[in-house]
């Protein structure tokens, strides 16, 4: 793999694990596109741990209020949600992960689930806020939510954001627990794919690792900030109409 290559997935990478656009599904058919031969396990780790780090940097002040009021009830409800919304991932995941495996050699299923990706963006536009607290049912609802984007073309951020507004959270508040959702399960991702490499390198050199996890790291703070701005002017639809119309295309 070449630098250029892994400068484009890295970019890839960061850009669509935040904007709800599924960034499995990007990567899939950007490899077919172009013709970039599957990146190993050694890659698909660097670049995780890029947009990892990115969500450290945006919610820097975020994780270290938590930090610093973990004994308060507030914040320990808080990191109860998340726990209670990253379970049926991790169930989900574990239960089906080689008939997902086997989705992403497919860029027509791909198609569809940004097609359905698509519609529930839209859908979510149509709901007002009513600047409610996730309670601990709509976690697991949440969570659910969030299992469905194991497959490739369905977006995570898409989906946990897109049904925190249904169910009446505003958007800020929706993404901010979307991106903290986000970080054990990216960990995870990145803990599985070290464990089937069984621990192994592949024999890549260092320089196209670190122009990897920089792309990946730096394209991922600057669709974080994106993201937000969309929200702020409630433009979230228009994810939606970008996700129907790639999947159209990739079908015709």
């Amino acid at each position: 793999m070449s630098l250029l290559e892994i400068l484009i997935l890295g970019l890839v990478q960061g850009v669509t694990e935040f904007l709800p656009v599924s960034s499995s599904g990007h990567l899939v058919l950007m490899q077919s596109f172009i013709g970039i031969d599957e990146p190993g396990s050694t890659i698909e780790i660097v670049l995780h741990l890029g947009t990892l780090l990115s969500i450290l940097v945006v919610f820097y002040n975020d994780i270290l209020n938590i930090i610093t009021s973990i004994f308060l009830k507030e914040t320990q409800k808080f990191i109860l949600l998340i726990i209670i919304s990253t379970i049926p991932v991790i169930i989900f995941g574990l239960s089906f992960k080689d008939f997902i495996y086997a989705l992403f050699d497919s860029k027509t299923a791909v198609s569809m689930f940004l097609l359905f990706t698509g519609s529930f963006l839209l859908l979510s536009t149509f709901f007002k806020s009513r600047n409610i607290s996730i309670s601990y049912y709509q976690a697991i609802l949440i969570g659910f939510a969030q299992a469905l984007a194991i497959f490739p073309g369905i977006s995570r951020s898409g989906m946990t954001i897109g049904l925190s507004m249904m169910l009446g959270v505003n958007p800020k508040d929706s993404a901010r627990f979307s991106f903290f959702l986000a970080f054990p399960v990216i960990l995870g991702a990145t803990l599985i794919t070290l464990l089937d490499s069984g621990g192994t390198a592949n024999q890549i050199p260092i320089y196209i690792l670190i122009g990897g996890f920089l792309s990946s790291f730096l394209s991922g703070i600057i669709s974080l900030k994106i993201l937000f701005r969309f929200l702020e002017k409630g433009n979230f639809y228009f994810f939606g109409i970008y996700c129907l119309i790639l999947g159209l295309y990739n079908l015709i």
